[in-house]
């Protein structure tokens, strides 16, 4: 199952209406960026699956997490050795290897990169792309040609994640075995699917453009839709609970 699709529902944050889904993203996202507490970093992570369980997404909120997670071990690395600030922590034959700074700085920066993530990849599954794209031109009056950007841009996040897995399911059929756990060898057996991605992704491309064009992309505008997306009052307390949020974050930096 790919972890980006759609998932339709009734909850609370699928009624919401797009463009405050995606503000509360963004928002969110700015939150974990501001606080510079570790405690409350890993809160927001755990938050964030919370808020998906209510829109029964917690398996995804799980497992992209667990994907996440790797991302931020990579970040953690590269502060934790890089980063030489604080007393000393780990001294090998008279050279600082870890220091308190850098210890603090990698769990900070690995939570961030998760905490800031897990948010805007739950919009996918909550927000179809049609819905924002008309949203964003009919609220928010975003000129038609850049809605159509920004969310094709989104739409196709998921799209060339489903082509990757695909290939590689064909070049496992093939004998490939994807499963070895030597990193260096991980590399070199995925680094060829990029070629075929990059072109199936070309194709999709000129495909996609076609088919705007034929459905008279040029003349798309407000009253084009017929479908209105006004803003309730629980779109009013998600815009209040996370300002409070962000006071917060910003408190504790």
């Amino acid at each position: 199952m790919n972890l980006l699709n759609y998932v339709p529902g009734d909850s609370f944050l699928h009624r919401l209406n797009p463009i405050t889904k995606l503000a509360a993203a963004f928002l969110y996202g700015i939150a974990c960026i501001l606080c510079g507490n570790i405690g409350m970093e890993a809160a927001f992570i755990v938050l964030m699956i919370v808020i998906s369980a209510s829109a029964g997404l917690a398996g995804r909120a799980l497992r992209l997490t667990r994907n996440l997670v790797i991302l931020g071990l990579f970040m953690f690395v590269l502060q934790l050795f890089f980063v030489r600030t604080g007393a000393p922590l780990v001294v090998v034959k008279g050279f600082v290897l870890i220091t308190t700074g850098g210890l603090r700085s990698a769990l900070l920066l690995s939570l961030r990169v998760v905490a800031t993530m897990l948010p805007l990849m739950i919009l996918f599954a909550i927000t179809p792309m049609n819905d924002l794209c008309n949203a964003l031109v009919k609220r928010a009056h975003l000129p038609y040609r850049y809605a159509f950007i920004i969310t094709t841009a989104f739409r196709f996040v998921p799209l060339f994640s489903t082509e990757f897995h695909e290939i590689q399911d064909a070049q496992r059929a093939r004998g490939v075995d994807f499963e070895t756990k030597n990193l260096i060898r991980k590399v070199q057996l995925v680094a060829p699917l990029c070629v075929p991605l990059l072109v199936s992704s070309l194709e999709k491309v000129n495909s996609s453009a076609i088919s705007a064009q034929m459905r008279g992309f040029e003349l798309r505008n407000r009253t084009s839709g017929y479908k209105e997306y006004p803003f309730h009052a629980g779109d009013a307390v998600v815009f209040a609970t996370l300002a409070g949020m962000i006071a917060v974050s910003a408190v504790l930096l």
